[in-house]
């Protein structure tokens, strides 16, 4: 089982990996300060499991949650307050540890990871959207702190050098990571259009005559002749739904 704790208290972090490191089965553990550090180490590490702190500067333990790429890990959470349980399990937890916490109350938790793991592997393939928590939102770290930019506001996508650009209404931060996998994680909501460039499919509208897609607010997005076929069927298709 491979663990990523992340927590901004460095005793937190110390007391949780050493009651973890005496479990048989915890192959590798890593730790995040917080929750930009958390994504970076989630998509690197491929934790299985994320025991996750709920309140961190500028970025929650819930927001974390809400971001983490398909498939997700398993989340449990790990804070000082209670009034954070129900959003918690709504964010689809497997478990919400109160600190401080003792060694017998981590091991229900282990249990309810080691059966929740047991049954992953049995039943369903680690595949995008199979099992894990929806990708809600995406956190792009800017000058001064961090942006959270809710996927249902983004109308397309443009890769930017080692960045992908998310073209919203309130404009298109850059986010750290490659087309592709962005892509991985958002699933069927996103389409390629263009080498460097890839649409919502229900946000579009029309070709127009010069070969651009035109977004239901007028915004043109590239269309590469390699793309337009598919594009064309999806649309076909939608329209006879």
């Amino acid at each position: 089982m491979r663990i990523l704790i992340v927590d901004d208290e460095r005793p937190a972090r110390d007391k949780l990996r050493r009651m973890l490191a005496q479990e048989p089965d915890v192959t590798a553990i890593e730790e995040a300060r917080d929750g930009v550090e958390a994504l970076e180490q989630a998509a690197s590490f491929a934790p299985d499991v994320i025991f996750l702190d709920v309140q961190m500067p500028e970025v929650s333990g819930l927001e974390v949650a809400a971001s983490l790429p398909h498939p997700a890990p398993l989340v449990v959470f790990a804070t000082a307050f209670d009034e954070f349980a129900v959003p918690a399990f709504d964010a689809n937890a497997i478990d919400y540890l109160l600190k401080p916490f003792d060694a017998a109350r981590l091991q229900r938790a282990m249990q309810r990871l080691r059966e929740r793991l047991a049954s992953r592997a049995a039943h369903a393939p680690r595949t995008p959207g199979a099992i894990g928590l929806p990708l809600q939102q995406l956190l792009v770290s800017e000058r001064g702190g961090t942006r959270v930019v809710p996927v249902a506001a983004i109308q397309w996508l443009e890769t930017a050098d080692n960045y992908v650009a998310l073209h919203t209404a309130q404009g298109a931060p850059l986010l750290r990571q490659t087309l592709t996998d962005l892509l991985d994680s958002l699933g069927n909501q996103f389409m390629r259009c263009h080498r460097r460039a890839a649409v919502r499919l229900a946000l579009v509208e029309r070709i127009d005559q010069d070969g651009q897609l035109v977004l239901r607010n007028g915004t043109l997005v590239p269309l590469g002749r390699n793309f337009k076929p598919a594009i064309l069927q999806a649309l076909t298709h939608r329209q006879s739904r």
